[in-house]
C-alpha cells in the first residue's frame, strides 16, 4: 500500500464527537473532516459499528478514513449503542433499535453546519449489512452506500442457517459477540469515575445471542427483518457492492446488481473478509480511489469514472495447487456491461454412474458420509491471513460420492452460480446435502472451486420445512455459491456430494443414506478472457496506526483424532497485544476453538470456545473471559456460556447462560 501524506484538504480529527439521540443516549463518534468544512460544507460518510473505534477497528480506520477526508469528505465512525464508548445497551444484530439509531444519526449529520446535507454510508460485514438495511429504509439524506462482504438474505445466506443448515459459525459468532460486547468504555473518554458504572450496566444487560438464534430456526419475521431480498425495490440509494471469492459472502454482488432498480455496480475479487485495499490473497486494489469516484458522483454530483463503470467487474482466478493460505492468486479481471450477462451460457453435464457426462445416463449412486467429512473446508469468512482457506479436497472427496468428468478439451472460464439438479430419496426424515465443485489437477490434487449446502427438509421452503418421507423420491434445485474460476484444458471437473461437512455445518440428527436417481450440473461459462478487461489503481492509504507491539500475533490450526476416536479441529488465534502510541490504550485478544465429532455419530458433535480479551490503561486494566460450549441430542440443541470480568485482577462481574431449544428440522 502506498502511503499518502499530502491531500487536497487539511484534515482535522475529533476523537470523541458526541451524537445525542432523541432518547438522550449519547453515541461516541470519531470524525475526520477538512479543516474548512464549517465554511465549505462537505458530504458525510457514516460507518456504524459495534467493533470499538478506540481499540477495535482503529488500524484500518487510521489508513482509510483520513485519506477520504483529505479528499473533501467528513468521515464519521460511530460506536453503536452499548459498544465502545457509546452509552446505552446493545440488544441484537441489526435490531429495530440499531436501525432507528442509524437513521437518527444520519438525520443529525445532515443538519450539521459542516455537512452539505448529503450522506453516504459504508461498511464491511456488519457495516455492509446495516448500510444495505438503511438504504432500504430510505432516510432522506442517504444518497449512496458502499456495502462490502454483506448479504441480502439474513437467514439462508449468512452465518446462521445457510441453505437451512445450521452453520457452526452460528455458535461461533454468538461467542464472538459475547466477548466483543462485554468490554468497557475508555475511562479517558467517559470519565475515570464513570466507566465502571457504564460497564456494569452494560454487563447486566448482556445477552447470549445463541438464545434468539436457536429460537428462530426457520425463516420467519425475525430473519426477514433486515433481509433486503424481501423487497429490492425499497432501495433507492446508489449501491456499490463489493466482495471476495475467498469470503463466505460470495453471492451478494451478483444478486444486488441483478435485482436493484437503483444505480448499482458490483465488484468481486479474490479476497478474504477484508476491505480490498489491504485484502488477501492479492491483488489488492485502490479501493479508496474507487470509493472516492462513487462518492464524487452520488454525494457531490461530480462527473467521475464511476458513471461509466461496467455493471459487474470480477476476478477470474487461475487454477493453482490448493493451500490453506496463499498471499497471491493469479488470474485476470473481467468486465460485464450488464448483469445477468448475455455472454454467459450454461454448459450442462449429467450425473451418471460413469461420472460427469455430456450425455444422459443411468444414475443409481448412494451417499452416506462419515460425520468428520469436511476437515479441509474453508472458514466461513477467512479473516486472519492464515490457514483459513480450503485445503486439498482429496481427503474429503474420499468420504463423498464423486462424479468426475473426462479431461476437458477446452479451457473454461466460470463466472456466476453453478446449478445442481437432483432427484433423490433419503432413508431418514432429516438430511443435509453438501455439494462441492472441485478442479482435479494433473498434479493429483483436488482444488476447491465452490460449494452449496441444503437442509433437504427445507427443499421447498425455509419458512415451513417438512420432514422427509423415507424412501420417497423428490427433486431439488441447488444454486452453488457464485464464483469466478478458470479450469484449464486437460483438467477434470468433480462434483462431490456428502451428507456431512464438519466443521462447517452442524450434523443433522440422523445419519442418512441418500439414493440418487437423476442429476445434472449447469456451469456458467463466459467467453475466455484474453487478459485484463479492466484495471485498478494501486492501493493507497493514509499513514498507518502507530502502536507498540507488546505481544506478537499468531495462528495455529491442528486436525487430529484423539484417543477416543474423536476427530478434532483445534484453532488457536492470538491477535497480539498492543499499546496505542497516541492515546495509550492497551488492547489484546486471544481465541481458542475446538470442534469435535465422531465419524460414526452425528450426535457427538461438540463445539468449545474461549475468548480472552484484555485492555485499558495503568490503574484501570480489565480482563474479560467468555467460555462456551454447544452440543446436541436427537431432539434438542444445548449451549452454555460463562462471562467473567476483572479489574486490576480483582473480580468485577460474572454471569452464566444456559440454552436448551428443540430441534425443528434443523
Amino acid at each position: 500500500m502506498r502511503i499518502v501524506t499530502e491531500f487536497p484538504h487539511t484534515v482535522v480529527e475529533t476523537p470523541d464527537m458526541g451524537i445525542v439521540l432523541p432518547d438522550g443516549t449519547r453515541l461516541s463518534a470519531r470524525v475526520w473532516m477538512p479543516d474548512d468544512a464549517a465554511r465549505h460544507p462537505v458530504p458525510a460518510i457514516l460507518e456504524f459499528l459495534p467493533y470499538r473505534k478506540r481499540d477495535g477497528t482503529i488500524e484500518r480506520d487510521d489508513f482509510s478514513h483520513p485519506w477520504t477526508a483529505g479528499h473533501g469528505y467528513a468521515c464519521v465512525r460511530v460506536d453503536m449503542r452499548g459498544s465502545g464508548d457509546s452509552e446505552g445497551l446493545f440488544d441484537d444484530e441489526y435490531s429495530p433499535q440499531e436501525l432507528q439509531d442509524a437513521q437518527d444519526v444520519i438525520a443529525w449529520l445532515a443538519e450539521q453546519p459542516w455537512c452539505s446535507g448529503s450522506v453516504g454510508m459504508m461498511g464491511i460485514s456488519w457495516g455492509g449489512f446495516n448500510s444495505l438495511q438503511l438504504a432500504a429504509l430510505r432516510p432522506p439524506a442517504l444518497k449512496a452506500i458502499i456495502t462490502v462482504c454483506s448479504t441480502v438474505d439474513r437467514y439462508a445466506d449468512d452465518i446462521h442457517y445457510k441453505g437451512g443448515c445450521q452453520l457452526i459459525e452460528n455458535f461461533g459468532w454468538a461467542m464472538n459477540m459475547l466477548s466483543y460486547m462485554s468490554r468497557p468504555p475508555d475511562p479517558e473518554l467517559v470519565g475515570a469515575n464513570r466507566w465502571k458504572d457504564m460497564w456494569h450496566r452494560r454487563l447486566d444487560g448482556q445477552d447470549f445471542l445463541m438464545e434468539p438464534w436457536l429460537e428462530h430456526q426457520h425463516r420467519d419475521a425475525y430473519w426477514q427483518h433486515g433481509s433486503v431480498c424481501e423487497d429490492y425495490s425499497a432501495i433507492q440509494a446508489a449501491v456499490f457492492t463489493v466482495g471476495g471469492w475467498a469470503d463466505g459472502y460470495r453471492n451478494t454482488m451478483a444478486h444486488l446488481v441483478a435485482n436493484l432498480e437503483a444505480p448499482a455496480k458490483g465488484l468481486a475479487g479474490p479476497w478474504n473478509h477484508k476491505y480490498p485495499h489491504y485484502a488477501g490473497p492479492k491483488p489488492a486494489i485502490g479501493f479508496l480511489q474507487e470509493s472516492k469516484r462513487w462518492w464524487d458522483l452520488y454525494l457531490k454530483g461530480i462527473e467521475s469514472e464511476a458513471k461509466d463503470w461496467p455493471a459487474y467487474r470480477a476476478y477470474i482466478m487461475d487454477s493453482i495447487a490448493p493451500q490453506r493460505w496463499y498471499d497471491e492468486r493469479p488470474g485476470r479481471w473481467v468486465a460485464e456491461p450488464s448483469w445477468p450477462s448475455p455472454s454467459i451460457a450454461p454448459l450442462s453435464f449429467a450425473l451418471t454412474d460413469q461420472g460427469l457426462s455430456a450425455e444422459p445416463g443411468k444414475l443409481s449412486g448412494q451417499v452416506r458420509s462419515d460425520q468428520d467429512t469436511g476437515i479441509e473446508a474453508p472458514e466461513y469468512f477467512p479473516f486472519a491471513f492464515a490457514d483459513e482457506l480450503a485445503g486439498d479436497q482429496t481427503q474429503d472427496d474420499a468420504k463423498s460420492l464423486c462424479f468426475d468428468s473426462a479431461p476437458l478439451a477446452d479451457t473454461l472460464d466460470l463466472l456466476g452460480a453453478p446449478v445442481l439438479r437432483l432427484t433423490l430419496a433419503s432413508d431418514t426424515p432429516t438430511a443435509n446435502l453438501v455439494v462441492r465443485l472441485c478442479d482435479l489437477r494433473p498434479d493429483g490434487s483436488s482444488a476447491f472451486i465452490g460449494l452449496g449446502v441444503l437442509n433437504l427438509c427445507h427443499a421447498r421452503s425455509h419458512a415451513k420445512p417438512q420432514a422427509l418421507v423415507p424412501g420417497q423420491d423428490f427433486d431439488i434445485v441447488l444454486d452453488l455459491d457464485q464464483i469466478g474460476y478458470r479450469i484449464p484444458a486437460g483438467h477434470r471437473l468433480r462434483v462431490a456430494l456428502s451428507t456431512a461437512y464438519w466443521p462447517y455445518i452442524w450434523p443433522s440428527p440422523d445419519a442418512p443414506t441418500l439414493s440418487l436417481s437423476q442429476g445434472s450440473l449447469e456451469l456458467p461459462v463466459r467467453p475466455l478472457a484474453q487478459g485484463d478487461e479492466c484495471s485498478f489503481d494501486e492501493p493507497e492509504g493514509a499513514p498507518h496506526w502507530q502502536a507498540e507491539s507488546l505481544r506478537p500475533s499468531s495462528y495455529e490450526r491442528r486436525c487430529f483424532r484423539d484417543d477416543s476416536g474423536t476427530t478434532v479441529v483445534a484453532i488457536e488465534i492470538d491477535a497480539g497485544k498492543n499499546r496505542d502510541l497516541h492515546h495509550g490504550l492497551i488492547s489484546s485478544s486471544q481465541t481458542s476453538e475446538r470442534w469435535s465429532v465422531r465419524a460414526d455419530d452425528p450426535l457427538s458433535a461438540r463445539a468449545d470456545i474461549t475468548w480472552r480479551k484484555e485492555g485499558g490503561r495503568p490503574g484501570a486494566m480489565w480482563t474479560t473471559v467468555a467460555t462456551g460450549s454447544m452440543w446436541c441430542d436427537q431432539d434438542y440443541y444445548y449451549a452454555n456460556a460463562r462471562l467473567e470480568c476483572r479489574v486490576e485482577g480483582e473480580p468485577f462481574f460474572a454471569k452464566d447462560y444456559e440454552v436448551k431449544k428443540p430441534r425443528k428440522l434443523v
